[in-house]
């Protein structure tokens, strides 16, 4: 057996001659254990809030969406279409026309955008999970869907849609100021059939309606689209169809997987998750520099058995692992339990909802494996640290 390890491991589940030494290697063995518990909770809050935060893109995101290079739109021929029908890997793709309008309804207006969209849209976006009220868009070009904030902004309900009609105006392409300004802005009347709602960002952007009605609006030839949204099989390797897409279309196009789409969100939720493991983990510095303590105090009770296993022959080197390992351990030994109640804490707040955003929403949560490695090598990297700074204060002097 090893010699080190033996005596490490009696002098850990062994009480000391004081109780005073006993209090503080409780406190350690208690800071190990909070100190591992409170970094994988804020480790599994911040992967539910992220995952919580992102769930709304796949409501609402394509799994790739394609943009010209330069300008507001490009050219979609049918030999491109028949290219991108021939790669496997794409089940769906839908055709889009976005641009930023004003609305007028009764006597309230709001700028939004309206995002033309064909039949085949619902197949790329499920359009059902987003529906908060009415019904999706139909074939009629006069028919349009808004955001919920919009539907409130300008209090326009679906049950209005036979008596009250929505006005969309886009600016005319030109230069100078108009001398009638009647005449400076296209006009389109719709009727809202349908509500949808995703988030309050997106609610308060967009409405949907038909690529005529805005092609129509802002006078676009037929093969001129602005966005193409696609479709991708579960197996397919995004980066081999961004190549093949943009060979397609000669690269004057630029294409986008969900990520990129959102990467902002991404950044600033990755840089709160870094911030708030920075914090924790330094917490867990002061915690488990207790263990270092908690060593060297026992280092001066066990001073006459230290003496006794110099005489005996144990060289200084493995008198200092005995108390190297003792503080691994209690490290090691620490996180386990840390991280056995942080788990159980989790698994009770997605079960019972032990702490609520809203009365109906309990805190998202998300239990990953990649959680257990980063506290467990964490806490017991720095246990490790603080033990052999600890059990260097073992010399010569002492043991002579």
């Amino acid at each position: 057996m090893n010699f080190p390890y033996y005596i490490a491991k009696r002098y850990l589940f062994s009480p000391g001659s004081s109780n005073a030494i006993n209090i503080i290697t409780g406190i350690a063995a208690a800071g190990v254990v909070i100190g591992a518990m409170s970094l994988f909770i804020v480790l599994c809050g911040f992967a539910g809030l992220k995952d919580f935060s992102l769930q709304f893109s796949t409501f609402f995101d394509p799994d790739l969406k394609i943009f010209p290079v330069t300008g507001k739109t490009f050219t979609y021929t049918t030999i491109e279409k028949e290219k991108l029908l021939n790669i496997k890997e794409i089940t769906s793709f839908s055709e889009i026309i976005e641009e930023r309008v004003f609305l007028e309804f009764k006597d309230k207006q709001k700028t939004a955008y309206i995002k033309g969209v064909d039949t085949i849209y619902k197949k790329v976006i499920q359009t059902d999970s987003i529906m908060f009220h009415g019904d999706w868009l139909t074939d009629n070009d006069a028919h349009v869907v808004a955001g919920l904030s919009i539907s409130r902004e300008l209090g326009m309900g679906v049950e209005q849609i036979y008596s009250n009609f929505l006005n969309i105006y886009v600016p005319k392409p030109g230069k100078g100021i108009p001398r009638n300004p009647t005449k400076a802005f296209r006009k389109k009347t719709a009727v809202n059939i349908g509500i949808y709602a995703v988030n309050e960002d997106l609610d308060k952007k967009y409405i949907f309606a038909r690529t005529g009605l805005a092609r129509s609006l802002l006078d676009l030839p037929d093969d001129a689209i602005t966005h193409l949204e696609l479709k991708l099989a579960p197996d397919a390797d995004e980066n081999v169809i961004i190549e093949q897409v943009e060979k397609i279309f000669d690269h004057k196009v630029t294409v986008k997987n969900r990520v990129q789409l959102n990467d902002t969100l991404y950044r600033m939720l990755n840089t709160e998750n870094l911030a708030s493991y920075l914090i924790i983990t330094l917490i867990a510095i002061i915690a488990l520099f207790n263990v270092a303590g908690a060593i060297i105090m026992m280092i001066i009770d066990k001073k006459s058995n230290i003496k006794t296993l110099h005489s005996l022959g144990a060289s200084l080197h493995n008198i200092r692992r005995v108390f190297l390992f003792q503080g691994c351990l209690m490290t090691i030994l620490g996180t386990v339990l840390g991280l056995v109640l942080g788990f159980i804490l989790i698994t009770l707040q997605q079960q019972y909802g032990l702490l609520m955003i809203t009365p109906s929403l309990p805190y998202p949560t998300h239990i990953t494996f990649l959680n257990f490695v980063i506290v467990f090598l964490t806490i017991t990297i720095i246990g490790f640290v603080a033990s052999q700074l600890a059990s260097s204060r073992i010399n010569k002097k002492l043991v002579s």
